[in-house]
């Protein structure tokens, strides 16, 4: 018998018992299926006013901001909010204002042409972490 142990965002789990042949029981596969598609789930943070500063907890959320009015997302720099490398931060602009991709102290956004803004309502771009107070914006973006 065989053991596999597989980790996933929220916890590390092993299964025993697998045979050399690697068969696994329905159970243990439904398991592992749930665990795998709980890395692709991405809760949501809802925002409604005209400013939101990013917060550690927003890696890997989708991060929607619904306001009539324009509106801004800001990214802090690193000493404040110390995002790991490669986070990755979905922006949904929900509401009609155009959310504007504002950077913090010392941080620099680098985007295609040098935009910041998402271009229309349900425009989405993503916000990725490349190094201490460097970002990528890439996405749906003016």
């Amino acid at each position: 018998m065989a053991t596999i142990t597989y980790t996933t965002k929220s916890d590390s789990r092993t299964l025993s018992g697998v045979s050399a042949a690697n068969k696994v029981s329905a159970a243990d596969m439904n398991e592992i299926k749930t665990s795998v598609n709980a890395l692709y789930e991405a809760p949501f943070n809802a925002q409604t006013g005209t400013t939101y500063t990013l917060v550690l907890t927003d890696a890997s959320k989708i991060v929607t901001m619904s306001n009539a009015s324009a509106n801004t997302l800001t990214v802090p720099p690193n000493s404040s909010v110390a995002f790991p490398l490669g986070t990755q931060i979905l922006v949904i602009q929900k509401g009609a204002g155009t959310t504007t991709i504002a950077a913090g102290s010392g941080v620099t956004i680098n985007s295609e042409g040098g935009a910041l803004d998402l271009n229309a309502q349900y425009a989405g771009a993503t916000l990725i972490k490349e190094g201490t107070d460097t970002w990528y914006l890439v996405g749906s973006i003016a």
